[in-house]
Protein backbone atom coordinates (compact mmCIF):
# COMPACT_ATOMS: atom_id res chain seq x y z
CA UNK A 1 0.00 0.00 0.00
CA UNK A 2 1.23 3.28 -0.97
CA UNK A 3 0.64 6.85 1.03
CA UNK A 4 -0.40 9.41 -1.12
CA UNK A 5 -0.45 13.10 0.22
CA UNK A 6 -3.93 14.43 -0.17
CA UNK A 7 -4.43 17.03 -2.38
CA UNK A 8 -8.13 17.64 -3.19
CA UNK A 9 -6.74 19.21 -6.83
CA UNK A 10 -5.28 16.11 -7.98
CA UNK A 11 -7.63 13.48 -6.92
CA UNK A 12 -7.58 10.22 -9.34
CA UNK A 13 -10.89 8.65 -8.77
CA UNK A 14 -11.83 5.72 -11.39
CA UNK A 15 -10.05 7.51 -13.57
CA UNK A 16 -9.25 11.22 -14.03
CA UNK A 17 -12.40 12.81 -12.35
CA UNK A 18 -10.79 15.32 -10.04
CA UNK A 19 -12.85 18.19 -12.02
CA UNK A 20 -15.88 16.32 -9.86
CA UNK A 21 -14.59 17.80 -6.79
CA UNK A 22 -13.79 21.51 -8.34
CA UNK A 23 -16.79 22.90 -6.94
CA UNK A 24 -17.18 21.39 -3.78
CA UNK A 25 -13.43 22.53 -2.25
CA UNK A 26 -14.03 25.79 -3.74
CA UNK A 27 -14.98 28.72 -1.29
CA UNK A 28 -18.38 30.22 -1.03
CA UNK A 29 -19.02 33.55 -1.83
CA UNK A 30 -21.73 35.56 -0.12
CA UNK A 31 -23.12 37.95 -2.43
CA UNK A 32 -21.72 39.03 -6.31
CA UNK A 33 -18.47 40.89 -6.79
CA UNK A 34 -18.25 40.98 -10.49
CA UNK A 35 -15.10 43.52 -11.53
CA UNK A 36 -16.18 44.70 -14.91
CA UNK A 37 -14.35 44.90 -17.79
CA UNK A 38 -12.86 48.14 -18.74
CA UNK A 39 -11.69 49.42 -22.43
CA UNK A 40 -8.88 53.03 -23.12
CA UNK A 41 -8.77 54.70 -26.21
CA UNK A 42 -6.72 57.42 -26.77
CA UNK A 43 -7.03 59.64 -29.67
CA UNK A 44 -4.93 62.95 -30.28
CA UNK A 45 -7.63 65.27 -28.52
CA UNK A 46 -8.60 62.69 -25.54
CA UNK A 47 -8.86 59.32 -23.55
CA UNK A 48 -11.96 57.42 -23.77
CA UNK A 49 -13.07 54.79 -21.88
CA UNK A 50 -15.68 52.51 -21.88
CA UNK A 51 -17.24 50.72 -18.47
CA UNK A 52 -19.14 47.15 -19.20
CA UNK A 53 -22.21 47.54 -16.54
CA UNK A 54 -25.27 45.27 -17.77
CA UNK A 55 -27.80 45.38 -15.47
CA UNK A 56 -27.08 48.66 -13.89
CA UNK A 57 -28.25 52.25 -14.08
CA UNK A 58 -26.76 55.75 -14.36
CA UNK A 59 -28.22 56.04 -10.68
CA UNK A 60 -26.62 52.47 -9.39
CA UNK A 61 -22.75 54.03 -10.59
CA UNK A 62 -20.51 56.32 -8.80
CA UNK A 63 -17.42 57.93 -10.57
CA UNK A 64 -15.51 60.08 -8.04
CA UNK A 65 -12.03 61.87 -8.53
CA UNK A 66 -9.63 62.63 -6.14
CA UNK A 67 -6.23 63.95 -7.42
CA UNK A 68 -5.66 61.59 -10.09
CA UNK A 69 -7.60 59.03 -8.92
CA UNK A 70 -10.45 58.19 -10.66
CA UNK A 71 -12.89 55.72 -9.01
CA UNK A 72 -16.01 53.68 -10.18
CA UNK A 73 -17.88 51.70 -8.06
CA UNK A 74 -21.59 50.58 -7.42
CA UNK A 75 -23.41 48.92 -4.61
CA UNK A 76 -26.64 47.12 -5.27
CA UNK A 77 -29.02 45.55 -2.98
CA UNK A 78 -31.94 43.93 -4.22
CA UNK A 79 -35.02 42.15 -2.68
CA UNK A 80 -37.81 39.97 -3.77
CA UNK A 81 -40.72 38.43 -2.20
CA UNK A 82 -43.13 35.80 -3.65
CA UNK A 83 -46.03 34.70 -1.87
CA UNK A 84 -47.41 31.41 -2.88
CA UNK A 85 -49.80 28.39 -2.40
CA UNK A 86 -49.35 29.66 1.57
CA UNK A 87 -45.20 29.77 1.10
CA UNK A 88 -43.35 33.05 1.76
CA UNK A 89 -40.17 33.04 -0.62
CA UNK A 90 -37.60 35.87 0.02
CA UNK A 91 -34.15 36.21 -1.53
CA UNK A 92 -31.83 39.05 -1.28
CA UNK A 93 -28.76 40.04 -3.56
CA UNK A 94 -26.48 42.44 -3.11
CA UNK A 95 -23.72 43.14 -6.13
CA UNK A 96 -20.91 45.69 -5.37
CA UNK A 97 -17.42 46.50 -7.10
CA UNK A 98 -14.54 49.25 -6.95
CA UNK A 99 -12.31 49.72 -9.33
CA UNK A 100 -9.62 52.70 -9.31
CA UNK A 101 -7.31 53.94 -11.97
CA UNK A 102 -4.63 56.53 -11.94
CA UNK A 103 -5.46 59.27 -14.53
CA UNK A 104 -2.29 60.27 -17.05
CA UNK A 105 -0.70 63.97 -17.14
CA UNK A 106 -2.49 66.14 -19.38
CA UNK A 107 -5.75 65.33 -19.04
CA UNK A 108 -8.02 68.46 -18.33
CA UNK A 109 -9.92 67.58 -15.26
CA UNK A 110 -12.53 70.05 -15.37
CA UNK A 111 -13.90 68.87 -18.74
CA UNK A 112 -14.35 65.44 -17.40
CA UNK A 113 -17.38 64.13 -19.07
CA UNK A 114 -19.93 60.94 -18.59
CA UNK A 115 -22.31 59.21 -20.23
CA UNK A 116 -24.43 56.49 -19.40
CA UNK A 117 -26.25 54.21 -22.50
CA UNK A 118 -27.04 50.43 -22.90
CA UNK A 119 -25.26 49.13 -19.89
CA UNK A 120 -22.05 50.85 -20.45
CA UNK A 121 -20.86 53.86 -19.32
CA UNK A 122 -18.23 56.32 -21.28
CA UNK A 123 -15.50 58.44 -19.92
CA UNK A 124 -14.35 61.53 -21.38
CA UNK A 125 -10.49 62.66 -21.07
CA UNK A 126 -10.02 65.46 -22.71
CA UNK A 127 -6.35 66.57 -22.97
CA UNK A 128 -4.97 69.88 -22.20
CA UNK A 129 -4.23 71.64 -25.35
CA UNK A 130 0.26 71.41 -25.47
CA UNK A 131 1.96 74.14 -24.99
CA UNK A 132 3.18 75.53 -28.08
CA UNK A 133 6.92 76.40 -28.44
CA UNK A 134 7.36 80.04 -28.19
CA UNK A 135 10.35 82.29 -30.17
CA UNK A 136 11.94 84.81 -27.98
CA UNK A 137 13.29 87.37 -29.72
CA UNK A 138 16.78 88.71 -28.98
CA UNK A 139 17.52 92.53 -29.18
CA UNK A 140 20.38 94.21 -29.29
CA UNK A 141 21.20 96.90 -26.96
Amino acid sequence: MNLVRYNPNSLDLLGNVSHWFDDFFAMPTLGRTAVPPVDVRETDAEYLMEVELPGLTEKDVEVKLENTLLTISSNRDEKKEEKKNGYVLRERTSTHFSRSFVLPEGVDREKIAAEFKNGVLQLFFPKVPAAKPKTIEVKAS
